[in-house]
């Protein structure tokens, strides 16, 4: 078996990894103001890009605003439709902030999530507001999808991120909480996979960042 080698950097996704995020909150707030099925709002929203164009900044808030407001039919006002999707933001649990501050000392940390700048504004905010000082201070450098123009899981932002880092993937974790790390993987990233049973904390547990043969199961 080719050994892996010495992993120097660590690549997070956010959602889900590093803030938790609340999927039965949101469909509970769009149900307040009027919505019935929220499944049925999301599939017509992602069938017609908006969220994959938001995302990538290819339209301006406005644009998304509006594209809700067609598919649901509600006639809400911007406040109301911004606080009530940003309902699926979580928290951030402080143990994992503090995790992220401590491994900092020894290895370079970099984060890249697919976003979108309605929720970009209300958790940086957030986190400013809880913790005294600014979110991307925590990392050498911070990739939102809506900056950047490119999304996981295409392999692109895989390349472009190594490249803007000055970085080897082969010497970087990327960890996920989705499918994306299929993709990372074939990029050269060594990956790490978080689901429901394991936290951002189990990529410490042994010393196994340390292990050259370093080859985290993918569940």
């Amino acid at each position: 078996m080719k050994q892996k080698n010495t992993i120097k950097n660590i690549l997070f996704d956010f959602g889900g990894v590093i803030i938790n995020i609340d999927h039965q909150r949101v469909e509970k707030a769009f149900k307040d103001i009027g919505v019935d099925d929220f499944d049925i709002l999301y599939s017509k929203a992602k069938q017609s890009h908006l969220f994959i164009n938001l995302e990538k900044g290819l339209i301006e808030p406005g644009e998304f605003r509006n594209g809700l407001r067609e598919i649901s039919g509600l006639n809400v006002a911007d406040e109301i439709l911004d606080s009530t999707w940003n309902e699926i933001i979580g928290d951030y649990p402080p143990e994992r902030i503090e995790l992220l501050k401590n491994i900092s000392k020894n290895y370079d940390l970099f984060l890249l999530s697919n976003t979108n700048i309605i929720h970009y504004n209300y958790y940086t905010r957030k986190f400013k507001m809880e913790f005294g000082f600014e979110f991307a201070s925590l990392f050498r450098k911070t990739y939102w999808s809506f900056m950047i123009g490119k999304r996981k899981p295409d392999k692109e932002v895989y390349e472009f991120v190594a490249k803007k880092s000055i970085i080897e993937p082969g010497e970087t974790l990327f960890v996920d909480d989705s499918q994306n790390i299929k993709a990372a993987l074939e990029s050269g990233y060594q990956v790490f996979h978080i689901t429901g049973e394991n936290d951002i904390f189990s990529i410490f547990e042994g010393d196994v960042l340390k292990s050259l043969n370093f080859n985290p199961k993918l569940l």
